[in-house]
């Protein structure tokens, strides 16, 4: 069973994503509502993906998946960004992130993270 750690403070623009991933057979998906809570949601556990908003409270995402990476190295993540994909790349690198998103995914990105995670893992 696939572990999906969504990090947000707004569900419902997430909702529609993480419908997406329940068709994608057997996924168990945990939600964080802070740094802290996302830190120990991975650390000693396995995550397969963190999916981080843009902002959660006060903390940019990409601030947050550099903890999250601090704390589980293993852990795939994306983030939502407006950035060019370009500028993304920029302010990402280094930081292991396997997709950006945009502002409230859907489905389909769920399909796509799954794919690139599974040709990454293999599983």
């Amino acid at each position: 069973m696939k572990q999906i750690l969504i990090v947000t403070l707004k569900p419902d623009d997430f909702s529609e994503l993480a419908a997406g991933f329940k068709s994608h057979g057997p996924i168990s998906i945990a939600w964080a509502d802070s740094t802290d809570t996302a830190q120990a949601a991975v650390s000693g556990k396995t995550v397969d993906l963190a999916v981080i908003d843009e902002t959660v409270g006060n903390q940019p995402g990409l601030k947050i998946a550099a903890s999250i990476i601090m704390k589980n190295a293993m852990v795939n993540q994306a983030v939502v960004s407006r950035l060019s994909p370009e500028a993304f790349h920029d302010a990402s690198e280094g930081l292991g992130i396997m997709a950006q998103l945009p502002p409230k995914p859907d489905a389909g990105q769920s399909k796509m993270l799954m794919d690139k995670l599974k040709s990454l893992t293999g599983k």
